[in-house]
């Protein structure tokens, strides 16, 4: 599952380490990216620009925008078999651009958020898919996407049975270019747990309108057991 995450590095650092430049002058540091926000994704189509996608893949066949509440999320094992999915994985691949993402822990009788980061805060991609839509009254393209998610290492299952898929910087440009299912799955797979850190955060993350510096912050939460 990935149901919010962060994108907070420099402009600059972000078009270095993607090798893309932004297409519209409309970045800004995201500490609480959320569904149905529109967020830096790289296609293969044009993989040398950033653009801006709404996060909630809606496929060209949908009757409304209203499926995006489900489809933030695509399930590796059922991807290739999912109407909503399978035609998007197939041949619409994108960079989902990130620096971390959160999730949330049952501690006693409280919801602990964690910020979940690689190699120590540096940008990473998930795996996404993508999808153009066009509304019938007015004919203007909504461009979306979903995040990919598989098993979660057994070292961070205590916090979501899954997560979604972080690519190596040197599977990038496969998964951007890949069309064949098999080779498309193969790349659908964890990073080394060497990699990962995580630490607990604020609950101010909680509310989506929520959005600063503050939420990115280490933060102990006192734990509330149960008297039975």
């Amino acid at each position: 599952m990935c149901g919010r995450f962060t994108l907070v590095k420099e402009i600059e650092e972000i078009e270095e380490r993607f090798d893309a430049k932004f297409s519209q002058n409309s970045y800004s540091k995201n500490y609480n990216a959320a569904p149905s926000n529109f967020l830096p994704v790289i296609t293969g189509e044009i993989s040398d620009q950033i653009q801006f996608f709404q996060w909630g893949l809606v496929p060209s066949w949908s009757k409304s925008t209203q499926i995006a509440y489900k489809t933030i999320n695509a399930i590796k094992e059922t991807i290739t078999e999912k109407p909503t999915f399978k035609n998007a994985f197939a041949s619409k691949h994108c960079l989902v651009l990130a620096d971390g993402y959160y999730e949330w822990k049952t501690e006693g009788k409280d919801k602990i958020p964690y910020r979940i980061t690689v190699n120590n805060g540096e940008a990473f991609a998930f795996a996404g898919i993508w999808e153009t839509w066009e509304s019938v009254s007015t004919k203007i393209p909504l461009y979306s996407f979903s995040i990919i998610t598989i098993p979660a290492l057994p070292e961070i299952s205590h916090l979501h049975e899954r997560m979604p898929v972080i690519l190596s910087a040197e599977s990038e440009k496969e998964w951007l270019n890949s069309k064949n299912e098999e080779d498309s799955l193969e790349l659908l797979k964890a990073p080394e747990i060497n990699q990962i850190q995580y630490y607990s955060v604020s609950k101010k993350v909680n509310k989506v309108f929520n959005n600063s510096p503050e939420l990115i912050e280490p933060y102990n939460h006192p734990i509330q057991g149960s008297l039975f």
